[in-house]
């Protein structure tokens, strides 16, 4: 029987990041993909130069469409959009008593903002009591918190035993937008695990955000914990990044390289 994951999330025309990359990520790693799409945006490796919800009453059917016929045992949450939306995904998933990622997707890597003010306040008081884990990156957890970004390891940490106390299980605080050579990952749950890679210079991480959450959900849903899920998330993107850029997609921030081990680029 297949291992089934959905994604809730919003869809990129540009294939990199979105539900695109999340059913990629999930296929990658052997889970059979759902979806459940929450809003659309017009963007490519530049720009994004146009965003629209879905109606509440769709994003509705569509989870009840999918929980009613699949035999779902994870959950990724990406870019929701209007309160609303956020609402209606929390009311979706209440009481099922699975593991939920939640990517608290705010800015698009070409820096379009994807959430406003009011949905932030609606995601942080609906969805966060929701989630299993939280993946923020370190403006989101600002946001999140209302706060300046970590400048610090202890910083960090901080930020991450707040955001759970918002009810929140586990919370990983991406690293990318930190600076230095290397970049570290942490983890605050039950226990704490700190995650290091060297930074890879590229311009082709579009969609690592997405990867990394949709990757952990993979690993919720074949029955891994959070912190082997979360690990095997972890190396899991970095190859992807290293691949990236043989993809030679667009001219601005390409994507990852989601069948990084399946298919190369010379193929």
């Amino acid at each position: 029987m297949a291992v089934i994951a959905v994604t809730i999330a919003g869809s990129d025309s540009g294939g990199g990041a979105g539900i695109q990359a999340d059913l990629k990520t999930f296929s990658a790693l052997g889970v059979y993909g759902a979806s459940v799409l929450a809003a659309v945006t017009a963007q490519n490796t530049r720009t994004v130069t146009a965003v629209a919800g879905l109606p509440p009453a769709l994003v509705r059917a569509q989870i009840e469409a999918v929980f009613d016929d699949l035999a779902v045992a994870g959950v990724k949450i990406g870019m929701l959009g209007a309160p609303e939306i956020i609402r209606v995904v929390a009311e979706g998933l209440r009481g099922r008593g699975l593991p939920v990622v939640l990517d608290p997707v705010m800015v698009a890597k070409s820096g379009d903002r994807l959430l406003e003010a009011e949905s932030v306040a609606a995601l942080r008081e609906e969805l966060l009591p929701v989630a299993t884990v939280l993946t923020p990156n370190l403006p989101e957890a600002a946001e999140l918190l209302a706060c300046g970004p970590a400048r610090s390891d202890e910083a960090h940490e901080a930020q991450a035993r707040a955001l759970r106390a918002a009810g929140v299980d586990w919370v990983l605080m991406k690293g990318g937008h930190a600076e230095g050579p290397v970049c570290t990952d942490l983890l605050v749950g039950t226990e704490t695990l700190r995650l290091t890679a060297p930074r890879i210079p590229t311009r082709n991480t579009h969609g690592t955000g997405c990867t990394l959450s949709a990757a952990i959900a993979a690993g919720l849903a074949q029955g891994l914990t959070v912190p082997a899920a979360v690990s095997r998330a972890h190396a899991y993107l970095q190859g992807a990044i290293r691949a990236a850029d043989g993809l030679c997609v667009g001219s601005g921030h390409g994507p990852v390289h989601h069948f990084h081990a399946i298919w190369g680029t010379g193929t």
